[in-house]
Order: structure tokens, then sequence, then C-alpha cells
């Protein structure tokens, strides 16, 4: 399966669009306390928008919502549903993933046989409730450094107040890709933020 190096988080079919104009592949919605319908709405809002630039579509927290309208997979924060149930609900086809913060919610996830981990947060983000602890690049360094002596393949994206200047060094950490939000959708152009993390990614081979 095929994970990609950058996934753009937003709640906006809008800026997904421009995102996508710019190159992104991998669109996650992310809403919070939202009535289902609505949330079902906007879903299949950004869908659209994800079919008509062939951008993957992963829906946080909800798999009944990816379910229903047939999106690419989930993403599950700490406290949300284990992996396993979504799984169960979902069936083999769709990509479920999971977020970490430290290497004991990196084993479980990788027991549970998810997709790929978002991992982090790199830096402080206002993006985020409840904020797990902050990795910063040693704390990569360090984490990256025990998967690796574990054997472990599951692809690692970095996550958390990532921006563009940060992209080298993530990358040699042996991390797959990076997730943002604010550091696209935050800029005058959209489009063209999302193309220059892109050429960031490119560019630099991924540590081994």
């Amino acid at each position: 399966m095929q994970i990609s190096p950058l996934h753009y988080i937003t709640d906006s079919p809008a800026l997904a669009d421009l995102a996508c104009q710019g190159g992104v592949d991998w669109v996650q919605l992310r809403v919070k306390n939202l009535a289902y319908d609505a949330w079902e709405q906007l879903a299949r809002e950004m869908q659209q928008v994800c079919r008509q630039h062939g951008a993957k579509l992963i829906i946080n927290d909800n798999p009944q919502i990816a379910q229903a309208i047939g999106a690419d997979g989930v993403h599950l924060g700490k406290q949300d549903m284990p992996p396993q149930e979504a799984r169960a609900i979902l069936g083999p086809g769709y990509i479920v993933g999971g977020t970490a913060n430290t290497f004991a919610d990196i084993e479980g996830l990788v027991a549970a046989g998810v997709d790929y981990i978002g991992l982090g947060p790199f830096r402080f983000t206002t993006t985020k409730q409840n904020l797990s602890p902050i990795l910063g690049l040693e704390g990569y360094q360090t984490l990256l450094a025990q998967c690796r002596a574990a054997g472990f393949t599951v692809p690692i994206i970095g996550i958390g107040g990532i921006i563009l200047s940060d992209v080298e060094a993530l990358r040699a950490t042996g991390l797959h890709g990076i997730a943002v939000s604010g550091a696209v959708s935050g800029t005058a152009d959209p489009a063209t933020a999302a193309a220059q993390f892109l050429t960031a990614l490119t560019s630099l081979p991924a540590a081994v």
C-alpha cells in the first residue's frame, strides 16, 4: 500500500482543492464536535474534491463515515477507537492509521496492524487540543532508531507544527513523510506552499 510522503490535514474542501492543485494527493479530514449528518455532508464535499484530483481521502476519528461515503481510510487518535475495531468495521480494503507519541504507542499500533503511524507532535501546535508531550528533533531521532532496531517497517509520518525549513532534518531521521495543516492553510497561496513541501520531500532521499 502506497503511503504518501505528504499528508494535508484540513476541514475545508476549498483549501483541500488548492492544496491538491499544488500536488497534494493525501487529504485527511479532521473535524471536531460536528453532528454526524453535517460531518458526513462535509466528508462528501471533501471526497468530491479529492476524486477530482486523484487524491486519497482519510477521515479522522470516524470509520462509520469513512465506510458510508467510501473514503480511502481512517486515522485514529490515541483517545479514539482501537485500530482493530476500525478494521473490523471497514475490512481489509481501507487504510487505517494511528497516532503515536511514545515507543510503546508505536509498538501497540504495529501489533494492531495499522498501515501507517502519525508520530508527534514535533513542536507546539494550536490545531490540536490536549497535546501530547513535544518530541522535537531528538525525540524523532531516538524513536526512529528504536523502530529500526525493532525491525518495524510501518511508514511513520511526522506531525505537529512542521514548517518547510524542518523537512530536511526530519527526513534525515528516517521518517517516511510529514503531515501539515497550518503551514499550508495559513499561507496566502496554499497551492504553492503545498508544492514547496512536495519538492522538499521528493528532492531528499529518506534515511535508511
